[in-house]
């Protein structure tokens, strides 16, 4: 079985998912999701993507500070990485992988450097929207981890929902 690192900053919609559970053929796949949401000291290179990939009406939600969908849920208990989480889960569960996740609180390459270790991964994906700025200045996550891990590491861009 191809053992594969998947950290993903939002859920994965069903093209994404085709996308990471087919990369193999027909071999079985199993995935170990690392969900590391995008805090609010990212606000500010969300807003430069945003502004540089042509997408306004974004950058001003980001330079508001508004996410009106997670307003809305913010009486849960259960968080909203929580729920982008087990939605990714369950999707690819239903696409006939095996998977298991966790949520990413401080220092992801840590945290994915250890899984890759522990779990024998074969490979590491990166799933994630442009990040214009971090990747030209090679600060984004799979130019890092490049250095960190010790198996290949794919970068791949997240589709909209």
């Amino acid at each position: 079985m191809f053992t594969s690192v998947l950290m993903i900053e939002k859920p994965l919609v069903p093209t994404d998912v085709e996308l990471v559970t087919t990369l193999h053929g027909d071999e079985p796949v199993s995935f170990v999701v690392l969900m590391q949401p995008r805090g609010d000291q990212d606000r500010l290179l969300r807003a430069l993507d945003d502004v540089a990939l042509g997408e306004l009406d974004d950058a001003v939600r980001e330079a508001t500070g508004r996410d009106d969908e997670e307003e809305d849920r913010s009486d849960s208990p259960v968080s909203p990485a929580e729920r982008a989480l087990e939605h990714s889960l369950g999707a690819l569960r239903a696409a006939g992988a095996e998977a298991v996740g966790q949520i990413v609180q401080d220092h992801p390459l840590d945290l994915l450097t250890s899984v890759v270790e522990e779990t024998g991964a074969d490979e590491v994906i990166v799933l994630t929207a442009p990040h214009l700025v971090e990747e030209f200045f090679h600060r984004d996550w799979a130019s890092r981890a490049r250095h960190k891990v010790g198996v290949p590491v794919l970068k791949l861009f997240a589709h909209g929902e």
